[in-house]
């Protein structure tokens, strides 16, 4: 599918980044203020001071997700993302799981919301955001969006969309900007971030986990939908949805990037998050509808969370006695699927181009 995507736009070569002043200073900056403006003291545990220098050797490096043959991939397409029968039609009819996804499982975790608006006063980081095929829904709902994509004709694009809304003008902002920025300006910021159809492009996966982490307030939430690497996710995501009948241009993906569903929780819970769901997807051609499968063989969304540990992010330490022996957990058992409820509906965009024709519709696990 055609990521949401630029993926592999973001990147977070923080290597300038110093305690100094200077406009690459910024990420110790914002957390050294944090500090000072809720006392008038300098960070007095140890873990404090010791996450800020860890925040320090993360970045300090010049590794890098971007992946510039992506960027030109996509930039050719940044006209078409409210073309609902074009390039990206599977993502537009993948909201319709997606949204109530995300939507049900927030609000699982909270004691109340408010009718009609059941994600107000969260604060979403949607990367990769394209021309706003997720961000919009999720505004809808009542959330604070901001979506970012370091392609700027992909920012034109939402921007121009979201004008047609009203309801969006207060509640959805777009920048082109890279992950990278989002990390100095915003650390600990967001409650949620979503990317959607973006980790399969990254360059480096790692560090666009790690970056995440930095983002998200303690205990807050990642969502992923990606491609498992598999037989089957090659012959009908490359060969047959790419080459033979054309859902997505061919070159969108690279199969050697797709993600096992066990490497991608392996590396959210070295990064410091705890998985908590991780669902298989399917998509038809013929109905050009999703539906939630057990099977996590081709396409998958995860939802975790960002734990509290010693020393920020990084590898967890062994349980006594564990030494030498893998401590990856298996996979969380299968989420159950999303309610269609009416605020599905009422997250759906006004069609202003291409109409399906039929009324897109959930289909039940």
């Amino acid at each position: 599918m055609a990521s949401e995507p630029l993926a592999s736009l973001f990147y977070c070569d923080l290597g300038d980044v110093s305690f100094q002043t200077g406009p690459r200073g910024t990420l110790e900056n914002a957390t050294w203020k944090k500090h000072l403006k809720s006392s008038s003291a300098l960070p007095a545990s140890l873990t404090e001071i010791k996450s800020l220098f860890t925040m320090k050797r993360l970045f300090s490096t010049s590794r890098s997700t971007i992946d510039s043959k992506e960027m030109k991939k996509f930039q050719l397409l940044s006209h078409k993302w409210w073309d609902e029968e074009g390039e990206y039609s599977a993502l537009h009819s993948m909201n319709d799981i997606r949204v109530p996804f995300i939507r049900d499982t927030l609000l699982n975790m909270r004691n109340h919301h408010q009718l009609g608006n059941p994600l107000s006063g969260l604060r979403i980081l949607d990367v990769g955001c394209g021309g706003g095929l997720l961000s919009e829904p999720l505004g809808r709902l009542g959330a604070s969006v901001t979506g970012i994509d370091p392609v700027e004709d992909n920012i034109r694009t939402a921007d121009w969309h979201k004008s047609f809304d009203p309801i969006l003008a207060k509640r959805v902002q777009y920048k082109s900007s890279s992950l990278e920025e989002i990390v100095e300006e915003s650390v600990e910021t967001f409650d949620v971030i979503v990317a959607s159809e973006v980790v399969e492009h990254v360059a480096d996966l790692e560090m666009f986990i790690k970056c995440c982490y930095q983002v998200l307030k303690p205990e807050g939430s990642l969502f992923i939908t990606t491609i498992n690497k598999t037989q089957l996710s090659y012959v009908l995501g490359i060969v047959v949805a790419e080459k033979i009948i054309g859902i997505v241009p061919e070159g969108t993906h690279e199969w050697e990037k797709f993600v096992p569903p066990e490497e991608l929780q392996h590396l959210l819970e070295s990064s410091g998050f705890s998985v908590k769901a991780v669902n298989g997807m399917l998509y038809n051609p013929l109905t050009g509808a999703w539906s939630w499968r057990e099977s996590r063989s081709l396409n998958y969304a995860v939802h975790a969370m960002k734990c509290e540990r010693q020393g920020g992010p990084g590898r967890a330490e062994p349980s006594p006695g564990t030494q030498g022996r893998s401590t990856r957990s298996p996979l969380p058992q299968l989420a159950p699927a999303c309610d269609p409820s009416p605020h599905v509906v009422a997250s759906r965009a006004p069609r202003k181009v291409l109409h399906r024709g039929t009324s897109p519709h959930l289909l039940q696990q």
